[in-house]
């Protein structure tokens, strides 16, 4: 379940709760430009957001994991080499274009990490480079350098909302979670990511602040954890990107913490940025949290888990406020049939708001339970589909999260004592046009 129950009537109001979570923790700036350039392989003009967050000193406790997408980019292979630097000073960070298998790649970003270091006063090893956004491009390496003197003149140290707004792509909104700790530090995260969204990670971009001490072995076992319970258990539509990094760095200026503290404070911090991503999911109506109990491993948890939230018809009857329940009992048998046939499923139980749908290898359904789960559906959609005033352009009617409520589905295998929580989104029009304009 997430940590919050928020609602927001307008986008002012979101904006002026992101500001209260958006303090950096100590040791740690932030700054970002903007600027123009032209495309090599669109001829038209676009926006980049090149954004810098840095460490008041380098620091030894850093931890990153990456996309298992065969197919990295190049910020991804020179950030698994980084993972054995002695210390990590800076993240520079592009939004537009992925610099995905882009001519000379490696070495573009290896050009902004040596810029990005002669500004900071470090070397480039001690510079993580990160890239998101169209995949094939090649960075337009002299603007987005000639422009890293603006981001770091801009670097300040009161609040993390320029990095936040300056990494998204699609997205609708900033995402940022904070948790306080007893040792008098904090843990701040933001992330960005609306579509290509499967983790192992996701197209997914997210950055956690922290500055208490901890050692760098503790951290990336920390983080380990954290994101095998969060990251790695969403969905939006079942693509995983090229480009997916998580980090995670300390400054360390604050007294340690106690590690239980930590491990569930950092775990609160990623599963709320999870179900933010998946509520800022491209055309998501509504988020889907499916939680999966009594399997026999953690790994078909799950896959079940992960098999409902990716079903294209389950995510399409949902969108459209359908209790279409048979669509999500074959989309677990699916998933069980295919990969792990051994499994008993006779002592399955399914709920959804609540409500029995499945119990005894049959359906619980009658007039009062469809009511009630069609209830339930639009009381979680977020908001319902506009037509576009082109016929052509989908403009979504809200840029903020007016609530985080969720279609709740539960699914006890009574097979075993692993769980599972999912999120993911439904399938919407607005996915669909969204993604075919992508690039245009």
């Amino acid at each position: 379940m997430p940590s919050t129950d928020l609602t927001f009537a307008t986008l002012a109001e979101h904006r002026a709760w992101l500001t209260t979570q958006s303090a950096l923790p100590a040791g740690f700036r932030c700054g970002n430009a903007r600027f123009e350039f032209m495309p090599v392989e669109a001829p038209k003009p676009a926006k980049m957001t090149v954004t810098v967050i840095a460490l008041e000193r380098p620091t030894a406790s850093f931890a990153a994991m990456f996309t298992k997408n065969a197919f990295p980019g190049a910020p991804v292979l020179i950030g698994r080499q980084r993972l054995s630097s002695p210390t990590i000073g800076a993240v520079v960070i592009n939004n537009k274009v992925s610099n995905v298998c882009a001519p000379g790649g490696v070495e573009t970003a290896e050009r902004v990490c040596a810029k990005a270091a002669e500004l900071l006063g470090l070397t480039s090893a001690q510079v993580l480079p990160c890239s998101t956004g169209v995949i094939g491009w090649r960075l337009p390496a002299d603007a987005l350098i000639g422009n890293l003197p603006n981001a770091v003149a801009a670097l300040q140290s009161s609040s993390i909302m320029p990095a936040a707004d300056g990494i998204v792509t699609t997205d609708l909104y900033a995402k940022i979670r904070r948790a306080e700790l007893s040792s008098g530090g904090s843990i701040v995260g933001i992330a960005k990511g609306a579509g290509m969204i499967e983790p192992n990670l996701a197209t997914m971009l997210v950055y956690i602040l922290t500055d208490v001490a901890i050692a760098r072995d503790a951290l990336r076992s920390a983080l380990a954890a954290a994101v095998a319970t969060t990251f790695n258990c969403l969905s939006i539509d079942s693509d995983t990107s090229t480009s997916d990094t998580v980090i995670a760095l300390s400054s360390g200026v604050k007294p340690a913490p106690d590690l239980v503290e930590f491990q569930a404070a950092l775990e609160r911090v990623c599963r709320d940025l999870s179900e933010d991503i998946v509520r800022n999911g491209e055309g998501v109506h509504h988020v889907m949290r499916v939680q999966v109990t009594g399997a026999p491993t953690a790994e078909i948890a799950r896959g079940v888990g992960k098999s409902i939230v990716n079903s294209p018809l389950f995510q399409c009857a949902v969108c459209g406020n359908d209790p279409n329940v048979g669509r999500l009992v074959a989309a677990i048998g699916k998933y069980i049939g295919d990969r792990h046939p051994a499994v008993d499923l006779a002592r399955t139980r399914l709920t959804m708001g609540g409500q029995v749908l499945f119990e005894g290898g049959a359906f619980r359904l009658n007039h009062s339970v469809e009511a009630a789960l069609i209830a339930h559906m639009n009381q979680a959609e977020m908001y319902a589909s506009v037509p576009p005033a082109d016929g052509l352009t989908f403009v979504p009617p809200v840029r903020f999260p007016p609530h985080e409520r969720c279609v709740e589905i539960g699914v006890d295998l009574g097979a075993g004592s692993a769980i599972a929580t999912i999120i993911g989104g439904d399938r919407t029009h607005e996915y669909i046009s969204e993604n075919a304009d992508y690039r245009s």
